[in-house]
């Protein structure tokens, strides 16, 4: 009995334990990030900025969010946030970009997201997403675009470090954007059958047969209309 009773102590001591790191890991993990974090080559996408305050004591006022422009986004378009002011930046390309709308000589290479005013902030124990957006996506792998975090007792965090390539995470990683090439159509494929279709050679029999029946339904009535009149008519 004793055994037991100290194998149950072990186990929830052991448990707390666990729960207590769990806790004190959550916080850190808590970091900014893009959503979703994978998109296709060539395609447009909504990127939404999420933003957690890590800070107990302070709360967000800012973000900047930078735009690699070695391959370049050529149209970002900002989504507004309320109490929150959006400025963006761009920079001429060094290498146009061609798209349908003709060639794009700059595109833009930063983003910032300012609050204005303190009920606007991130405060503790909140989030917020920033969306904007994008396309046609480069074709790259991944695109990381590094982030600054203002806190409105002047701390910056620096959200800029790219992947690990040991598959430890950073301490403070960049959000990343990975992206998966587009799917070629093949050249000779044949549109899946519509199980809903009627026409064809078995549709087209049973629209035959169905009008047949009509046809004789019809004619079987005047018949039997035409003997009623010629009885009424028919001398007593």
């Amino acid at each position: 009995m004793r055994a037991r009773v100290l194998t149950g102590a072990v186990v929830a001591v052991l448990a707390g334990l666990v729960t207590a790191m769990a806790v004190g890991a959550g916080p850190a993990s808590a970091h900014v990030t893009v959503n979703p974090g994978q998109a296709t080559q060539g395609g447009f996408t909504k990127l939404a900025f999420r933003v957690p305050n890590e800070s107990d004591t302070a709360s967000t006022t800012k973000l900047e969010v930078t735009i690699p422009t070695e391959a370049p986004i050529a149209f970002m378009s900002v989504r507004p946030v309320p109490g929150w002011t959006a400025t963006v930046e761009t920079t001429k390309l060094a290498t146009p970009v061609k798209t349908h709308d003709g060639e794009i000589t700059e595109a833009v290479s930063k983003i910032i997201w300012t609050a204005a005013g303190a009920d606007a902030a991130i405060k503790a124990g909140q989030f917020q997403e920033f969306e904007v957006s994008a396309g046609p996506l480069p074709e790259v792998d991944q695109i990381i675009f590094k982030a600054l975090q203002t806190y409105s007792d002047g701390t910056i965090v620096r959200w800029i470090e790219p992947p690990s390539t040991d598959g430890q995470e950073p301490e403070h990683p960049a959000p990343v954007l990975k992206l998966a090439k587009a799917q070629a159509e093949a050249p000779n494929a044949v549109p899946a059958a519509n199980t809903t279709d009627t026409t064809g050679e078995d549709g087209d029999s049973r629209t035959g047969w169905a009008l047949g029946l009509g046809i004789a339904g019809l004619v079987a009535g005047l018949a039997g209309l035409a003997v009623a009149l010629l009885g009424r008519r028919a001398p007593g």
